[in-house]
């Protein structure tokens, strides 16, 4: 008899072996290899080898003779998303969009959908999740009827497609991937081959018919688009909702654009008819009135667009074990300051919890905002309230020695229109600035402002 040839998947990334692991070697994720059925690994070696078929009959051409695609974007009606997609949409292109639960993802596309409607573009919109009446109840709140957009709630992929074959539409809507099948594949809806083929076969819809396709997908409790990471590697863009669900901001992060940078965030405001731009960002991540003991202000750059946060610090007696802490701030990063304050102030924080908050649901990607760590942390360690007209700016290093700053005018002059008039910097600026700037090299110069 011919032996029997097994074969085990990750749920979590697509990695396969031909043993069972307890761990999966490629993301290092626990009880995530199940056992491919024989229909399964069939389905896996045909959909290979027409692959390589098709890879076959492609020929290599010099670069010097490949004309340049001429990308031409098309707004989406919303000012903050064409910020993040580097300009607005692009035709034929694949965006996949997480975030958790009630943030606000299905809301958004929702509103897109309508917008594009009303310039007479031809909608679609997929629900696999949802009844068209409770899409119906959205779109009334949200203003978003209009005859151009097409409501479809269908889980079977067959039949998305067939629809998307017999009528012209110029935007698509896929919410989500998770909730949709194909027939031609024998694993149950969500899986990771289920995912990986319904993407294929959308990303083929996508450049062949040069339909613009955004697509929802779920994320984990560690905050990763739930499904195989294959699927962000093959789709052209990938964005992220960010920011406490109990707050009226909502922050689109860009992880990944084959079309322009990833380097802006768009910022949206959440009411009863749904997400809107937010027209200033004047007061929303700090307190205007007063500061108290244990906060300190900063200014972070969020692609070209500077805003002013609070950092808040509770530094207070341990029972047991210090605890470390940090919500919006790298912890590894929050326990290298502490070291440094312990070496260089001669500061007891090895017996005192010490926790981090960055006001607003807002992360800080950036090191500028060491300084204002520092202070925040001294502040509350002393129960000494900090002055809220005066900033602190500067990249902190191993050593004690405190850092420039990338784009230091364009955050003095962010500060100057909010009406501060003081910021410790670690140099003194090139142009000239109404901001009175006290420069601090090191650490130690700190306590003189506090």
């Amino acid at each position: 008899m011919a032996k029997k040839k097994t074969l085990f998947e990750c749920q979590a990334c697509g990695f396969q072996s031909p043993r069972w692991m307890g761990k999966c070697t490629s993301c290092n994720e626990w009880e995530t290899m199940i056992e491919l059925s024989s229909e399964q690994i069939k389905f896996l070696k045909e959909t290979s080898s027409s692959n390589s078929t098709g890879s076959m009959l492609s020929k290599a051409k010099p670069i010097t003779q490949i004309d340049e695609d001429n990308i031409k974007r098309f707004s989406s009606g919303s000012a903050e998303l064409d910020l993040v997609l580097g300009g607005g949409i692009v035709p034929g292109s694949l965006t996949l969009i997480g975030g958790s639960p009630g943030i606000g993802k299905s809301t958004l596309l929702l509103k897109i959908a309508s917008n594009l409607a009303k310039t007479n573009k031809k909608v679609l919109y997929v629900s696999g999740e949802e009844s068209a009446g409770q899409i119906k109840l959205r779109a009334n709140r949200l203003d978003a009827n209009h005859d151009n957009l097409y409501l479809l709630p269908e889980i079977n992929l067959s039949s998305v497609l067939s629809e998307i074959s017999n009528q012209n539409y110029e935007f698509i809507v896929i919410d989500s991937i998770q909730a949709l099948y194909s027939e031609d594949t024998p694993s149950a809806p969500g899986s990771v081959t289920q995912v990986r083929t319904i993407t294929f076969d959308l990303m083929r819809v996508a450049k062949s018919l040069h339909i613009p396709i955004f697509i929802i997908g779920h994320i984990t409790k560690d905050g990763s688009i739930a499904g195989p990471r294959v699927l962000e590697h093959m789709v052209d863009t990938v964005l992220y909702f960010e920011g406490d669900t109990n707050s009226e901001l909502r922050l689109l992060r860009g992880f990944k654009n084959r079309f322009g940078s990833t380097s802006e965030v768009g910022i949206f405001e959440m009411n009863k008819k749904g997400l809107h731009d937010a027209k200033s960002m004047a007061g929303k991540f700090f307190n205007k009135d007063k500061l108290h003991s244990g906060s300190a202000l900063t200014v972070v750059m969020e692609g070209s667009r500077p805003i002013i946060i609070e950092v808040q610090a509770l530094v207070s007696e341990a029972y047991g074990h210090a605890k470390r802490s940090s919500t919006g701030f790298d912890n590894n990063r929050l326990g290298m300051l502490l070291a440094l304050l312990e070496k260089k102030l001669d500061l007891p924080l090895g017996t005192y919890d010490v926790f981090i908050n960055i006001s607003g649901g807002i992360k800080i990607n950036e090191p500028s905002a060491d300084l204002a760590i520092i202070a925040a942390i001294l502040s509350s360690y002393r129960d000494r309230e900090l002055s809220p007209e005066t900033l602190f700016l500067g990249e902190v290093s191993l050593t004690g020695e405190i850092r420039e700053v990338s784009g230091l005018t364009q955050r003095l002059k962010e500060m100057e229109t909010q009406g501060f008039s003081k910021a410790v910097i670690p140099n003194k600026p090139i142009e000239q600035t109404d901001i009175k700037c006290f420069v601090a090299d090191e650490v130690s110069k700190v306590v003189e402002w506090m």
